[in-house]
């Protein structure tokens, strides 16, 4: 098989894929989370149930197509922070890059897409399960960067830590979007609340996990 023909299957795809989360997404804001069927959507994309399942195995991540982006984000931030760069700082910094971008993936999702979410107790669940997804993906990547056994719990501790912030940042996205506040005024506000809520850990985790110069 050529070059070409993979890279067109592969292109066929990923654009099959993006018109499901696309029709699902609008079907949702529509009738609710709860009110949609697979069935609904597959109608709407004009697929097959099956398309649908194969692409989104459950239902939650139709509506919350960001989780694999979500998930790894802080494993990945740190993963590749540069030499003299804390953990800590790596976080920060793209906490603070995220803000001003209004990334979705932080939760700068806009009122209708909040409601939904806050409305559907399945949705809600399923955020919660990719919020722990994703401190334990930071706990492993912690481990692997510290070269320590699997009895040191200090990567899990940090990464309790990192990640409740993490979460206590989004959560307070999600709310402020739900009262009305737009992007401009929820980034600034978060901007302060990093400085912080990071400052608080600092004198815990200022020197952990520095990857070495060179």
């Amino acid at each position: 098989m050529s070059t070409q023909t993979t890279g067109l299957r592969e292109l066929k795809k990923q654009q099959t894929r993006e018109n499901i989360s696309h029709q699902a997404t609008r079907l949702f804001l529509e009738r609710g989370f709860d009110k949609v069927t697979i069935a609904d959507v597959a109608a709407a994309a004009q697929v097959a149930k099956m398309t649908v399942t194969n692409y989104f195995p459950r239902k939650e991540d139709l509506a919350l197509d960001l989780s694999e982006a979500f998930v790894q984000s802080l494993a990945r931030t740190v993963l590749e922070r540069g030499p003299g760069e804390s953990a800590l700082a790596a976080l920060r910094r793209a906490y603070l890059a995220a803000v001003a971008e209004h990334s979705p993936v932080i939760g700068f999702s806009g009122p209708e897409f909040a409601r939904m979410i806050t409305d559907s107790p399945a949705l809600t669940a399923r955020l919660r399960e990719f919020h722990d997804e994703r401190e334990k993906a930071l706990a492993d990547a912690l481990t692997a960067e510290a070269g320590t056994g699997a009895g040191d719990i200090l990567p899990t501790v940090a990464a309790a830590l990192l990640g409740g912030v993490h979460r206590l940042l989004f959560d307070e996205t999600l709310r402020r979007t739900l009262d009305g506040q737009g992007n401009a005024e929820i980034a600034e506000a978060l901007t302060a609340h990093i400085g912080t809520a990071f400052d608080v850990l600092e004198p815990a985790l200022g020197d952990y996990a520095v990857r070495p110069a060179g």
